[in-house]
C-alpha cells in the first residue's frame, strides 16, 4: 500500500506519519508539506490512500482532493483540519472524501478511522496477512500504542521538564480529562495530603507533586492500553505488563533515591521497560481484529518471547530515547557482571525486586555493589515515587 500524507506542519506530518504506519503495517509513506511536491509525486505514481490537510503554504487540501478525484472516485482520502465549520464540512463532502477529522483529534479515533478504510479497501480473494507477517512489518515500521495520550510527546516534554512549570503543562493538557484525573487523584493521595484542603485544579495538582512526577504519570498513561485492546486476553496481559512495569519504576525509583540520585529518570525507565510487550500486544490485537477470533495463551506467550525485544528496539528508536535511557532500560533485563555502572546496577536491582527475586544471589550481590544492606531494604518502602 502506498500512503500520501500532506501537511505542512512537520509535528503533526510525523505524528501522521506514525499512525499511518501502525494502522497499515508495511505501507509505504511519503510525506509532504506544500501541495506542489504532494502533486508531482502524485502524476508519477498515484498512492492507495491520501491523508490532506487542509490549509497549506500554496494552496488547500481541497486542492489535493480534486486531483485525486480525476484520477479516481474510489481512492480513500481523509481530510484533517482545524475547521469545523458546517461550510468547509460540506465544502469537503461535496468533493466525495472519506473522512473529515477536525483538529485536536484523538489518535485512537484516527487509528480506527484508518483501520476501517483498509480493511474495506482489503482485496477478498487476497489471503490474510500471518501473525508472524504482522510483527515482521512492524519490526520495520512505526508503532502507534493506543494509550489515551501519545507516548512520543509526553517523552518530548520530559527532555525539556526543566522549563516546564505547573502553569505550562497544565495549559497543554488541558483537553486530556484521563490525564487530569489521575493527576489530581495522586496529588490527593494521603502520600501529598498536607494542608488538609483538597487539591482542586490540575494546576494545583502539578503544583503540589511536581512536574518530574507528573510527566511521569502522563508517561504511565500514554503505556496503560489494557482499556484500548477488545480481546480479554490481550487486555489482561497488557494490565500484568503494566503492573510490572510500575512495580520496576518504583522500586528503582526507591534505590535511586537511597544512593542519591534523582529518582526522576530512573521511574521513567522503569515505565518504559515493557514498551516491547505492550508493541507485541497490539499487533496482536490487529491481528485477533482480522481473524474474529481470540488467541491462544500459549500463542500470546509464545509471540511476546520472540518479539517483544525487537518490536522494543524499534519503538525506543521511535520514539527517539537519548541513549541513556535505552541503556537503563536494558539493564531491567541483562547486566554484565563486569558493568560497574551504578544507574544500571539499580535498574538490574530494581527488576529482581519488582520479580519478588530479592532473595536470588544476584540481587544479593546487586545490592552489596550499590552499599545497600539488604536487611535495610526489607525495612524501607520501596514504591516510592519520584
Amino acid at each position: 500500500m502506498h500512503v500520501l500524507i500532506l501537511d505542512d506542519d512537520e509535528l503533526m506530518g510525523d505524528l501522521l506519519e506514525t499512525i499511518v504506519a501502525s494502522a497499515c503495517p508495511g505501507a509505504t509513506i511519503q510525506l509532504f508539506g506544500e501541495l506542489q511536491q504532494a502533486l508531482v509525486s502524485w502524476e508519477k505514481q498515484p498512492a492507495d490512500l491520501v491523508i490532506a490537510d487542509w490549509n497549506l503554504p500554496d494552496g488547500t487540501g481541497l486542492d489535493m482532493v480534486r486531483r485525486v478525484r480525476k484520477t479516481s472516485r474510489d481512492i480513500p482520502v481523509l481530510i484533517i483540519t482545524g475547521r469545523a465549520d458546517r461550510n468547509s464540512i460540506l465544502a469537503a463532502a461535496h468533493l466525495g472524501i472519506n473522512g473529515y477529522i477536525s483538529k485536536p483529534f484523538q489518535v485512537d479515533v484516527l487509528h480506527q478511522k484508518l483501520t476501517e478504510l483498509v480493511s474495506a479497501m482489503a482485496d477478498p480473494g487476497k489471503s490474510r496477512t500471518t501473525l508472524e507477517e504482522k510483527m515482521e512489518a512492524a519490526c520495520n515500521s512505526a508503532i502507534q500504542l493506543p494509550g489515551q495520550i501519545d507516548t512520543a510527546e509526553v517523552l518530548s516534554l520530559q527532555e525539556k521538564r526543566d522549563e516546564l512549570d505547573a502553569i505550562a503543562l497544565a495549559k497543554l493538557w488541558k483537553r486530556e480529562p484521563g490525564l487530569n484525573a489521575k493527576l489530581l487523584d495522586v496529588a490527593n493521595s494521603a502520600s501529598f495530603r498536607r494542608s488538609g484542603t483538597a487539591v482542586k485544579t490540575p494546576r494545583e495538582a502539578i503544583s503540589v507533586i511536581g512536574v518530574s512526577m507528573a510527566l511521569n504519570q502522563a508517561l504511565a498513561l500514554s503505556l496503560d492500553i489494557a482499556g484500548k485492546l477488545s480481546c480479554s486476553r490481550l487486555a489482561e496481559r497488557a494490565r500484568l505488563e503494566q503492573e510490572q512495569a510500575v512495580e520496576i519504576a518504583e522500586s528503582a525509583a526507591a534505590l535511586a533515591t537511597r544512593v542519591g540520585d534523582n529518582p526522576a529518570v530512573y521511574y521513567t525507565a522503569g515505565l518504559l521497560s515493557r514498551a516491547g510487550e505492550l508493541a507485541a500486544l497490539k499487533v496482536l490485537q490487529n491481528h485477533c481484529d482480522q481473524i474474529k477470533e481470540p488467541l491462544e495463551y500459549e500463542q500470546i506467550d509464545s509471540a511476546i518471547t520472540y518479539w517483544a525485544e525487537k518490536l522494543g528496539n524499534q519503538i525506543k528508536v521511535q520514539w527517539r530515547l537519548p541513549l541513556d535511557l535505552r541503556e537503563l532500560v536494558g539493564a531491567v533485563y541483562v547486566l554484565s557482571r563486569t558493568n560497574v555502572s551504578r544507574s544500571k546496577l539499580v535498574m538490574r536491582a530494581a527488576a529482581l525486586l519488582a520479580a519478588e527475586q530479592s532473595e536470588s544471589p544476584e540481587c544479593r550481590i546487586l545490592m552489596r555493589r550499590l552499599g545497600i544492606e539488604h536487611n535495610d531494604m526489607e525495612q524501607n518502602d520501596v514504591s516510592a515515587q519520584p
